[in-house]
């Protein structure tokens, strides 16, 4: 009997293929296996967000699933927003509109914002709170991240 198992998950629009443990998590199979290491791990119990990534379009902790949970899966990381040297809205308006201080919250923060986005292209500051309830910053006080969310709400509408 094999202790491994064959997974096959699309990251970041790359079909990727390995034999995991049953046990291994996502986020280690994101950062271990496949070395991107914008993923971050924060808490290990699901409760900062600092390891969300886009599962098929939603916003999921990493650290909650396993990799074999993932299998057949799309999985969206922070590694593909820029593209060819531009950054993507979400990552410019963080930038200017200073939502970020030492950045670990960062890329689980924008994660989580761009699959709010995804559903609603005009969130109210109170969706965006709500949106990202899961994520925790200690750095910057939130207002400057709403603030980006708006921003690039804007801008990914053309406003």
């Amino acid at each position: 009997m094999s202790n491994t198992m064959p997974v096959e998950i699309t990251v970041n629009g790359e079909a990727r293929q390995r034999e995991v443990e049953p046990r291994m998590l996502l986020v280690e199979f994101i950062r271990e296996e496949l070395r991107l290491t914008g993923t971050h791990i924060g808490c290990d119990t699901s409760f900062c967000g600092a390891c969300t990534v886009l599962m098929d379009g939603a916003a999921v902790k990493s650290c909650t699933l396993f990799a074999v949970q993932a299998d057949g899966a799309e999985i969206i990381t922070v590694e593909a927003l820029e593209r060819d040297g531009q950054l993507h809205p979400i990552q410019q308006a963080f930038s200017d509109d200073h939502g970020l201080q030492c950045g670990y919250c960062t890329p689980g923060m924008m994660l989580s914002s761009l699959a709010l986005l995804a559903e609603n292209p005009t969130p109210s500051a109170k969706d965006i709170r709500k949106a990202l309830a899961g994520n925790v910053c200690r750095c910057t006080g939130y207002q400057n991240i709403i603030k980006a969310v708006q921003t690039a709400a804007g801008q990914l509408r053309g406003a």
